[in-house]
């Protein structure tokens, strides 16, 4: 089976729509017809090699779309569903059996390797050579995506299904953060490093569980704009003031009893951690390149300071997704006010754009001229 798809083929370089073949699904694989898909930070790194998967290959992994055809040992989703793909998790460890997917031990091979658990690929270029596929169990920057049963979300047929592809990733990952991980009490104060689409997803997820000192820090005032709109108590411009110090002020002196650090930053990171109060609590879960470093004050962390990492926001994506679909429906959760729409033809304007700070969440959508 032939379809178009994005193809990069090189660190650094271009994407380019290229008739490409996939295999049929195997028994426990679904074949989904993509209606629109997120560019994510973590596709841009991978394009650019922080993390190596194998090029040339077909990135992508915010899908959303209608089932087309099933393997023969699915049964959690049927042809004409509408359903959002998510991350690979092995479902057979024990992080996976206690349902800390994201903790998986074979995450990385399973999301990143450009293949099955098998090393094999489904996907093929017009000259039969193979390509990097399996990118998030998904690589859905095409009109077709092949997934497995484990990482399709069924979600409801009444709300707009190409926008929906995010869910699965991006907003996944900020939302999950606060809203699983961190977990703040209404009424306590978390400081919010970074108002990309990650990190208004917090903001608005704060604002859901009821945080009443909603700080988000950024370098860019229109994004710091929007935030106050979307739910944010105060914002500080980390260019122009000392954000650990205007978080203090804004604290009465103590600090945030939580923060989460969205940035991939070391400078960031650091001041993320030294924003807290004591027993305050930092989540990270900002992309670095692999081998990155950062230094802390270890007596800031003695007296009860965490620091943690948060993969895809703690989320069981089964059943965040459509909390987060219900929370958008009742206006609670107003996502779709990041997204831009792209033809998939324009994806390299996409990423162009959203490197450059134009738009927040690019979505690409394969049937638009």
């Amino acid at each position: 089976m032939n379809f178009n798809a994005a193809v990069v083929r090189e660190k650094g370089g271009a994407f380019a729509i290229e008739c490409v073949a996939i295999d049929e699904p195997r028994a426990n694989e679904v074949l989904v017809r993509i209606a629109g898909v997120g560019m994510c930070h973590t596709d841009l790194v991978v394009r650019d090699q922080y993390f190596p998967t194998p090029l040339p290959a077909i990135l992508g992994h915010e899908g959303a779309g209608v089932v087309e055809k099933v393997g023969s040992a699915v049964t959690k989703v049927a042809v004409g569903d509408h359903v959002v793909l998510s991350y690979a998790s092995c479902g057979a460890c024990a992080n996976c059996l206690s349902g800390k997917y994201g903790y998986c031990p074979d995450l990385y091979g399973r999301n990143f390797s450009g293949g099955r658990p098998d090393g094999s690929s489904p996907c093929r270029d017009g000259a039969g050579n193979r390509l990097s596929a399996c990118f998030f169990s998904q690589s859905s920057f095409g009109e077709l995506a092949l997934a497995t049963e484990r990482n399709v979300v069924k979600i409801r047929k009444d709300v707009p299904l190409e926008i929906m592809g995010p869910l699965g990733c991006g907003i996944q990952t900020g939302a999950g953060a606060v809203i699983n991980a961190l977990k703040p009490g209404a009424g306590t104060s978390i400081a919010i490093f970074g108002a990309g689409s990650v990190g208004l997803a917090a903001v608005m997820a704060a604002v859901v569980v009821g945080c009443t000192e909603i700080i988000v820090i950024d370098l860019n005032e229109q994004r710091l704009a929007l935030a106050k709109e979307l739910g944010a108590s105060h914002t500080v411009n980390g260019g122009k003031d000392d954000a650990v110090e205007a978080i203090r002020s804004i604290t009465g002196g103590e600090g945030a009893q939580f923060s989460l650090e969205c940035t991939g930053l070391p400078k960031v990171a650091r001041q993320a951690v030294d924003c807290l109060r004591q027993t305050g609590v930092c989540g990270i879960i900002g992309v670095a390149p692999l081998g990155t470093d950062v230094a802390l004050d270890m007596n800031s962390l003695l007296f009860g300071r965490t620091v943690r990492g948060i993969i895809e926001g703690d989320s069981v994506s089964d059943i965040f997704i459509p909390q987060m679909v219900e929370l958008w429906r009742q206006g609670r959760f107003p996502f779709d006010r990041l997204v831009r729409k792209y033809p998939l033809s324009d994806i390299d304007k996409a990423a162009h754009d959203s490197e450059s700070g134009r738009v927040l969440k690019a979505v690409l959508i394969p049937e638009l001229a």
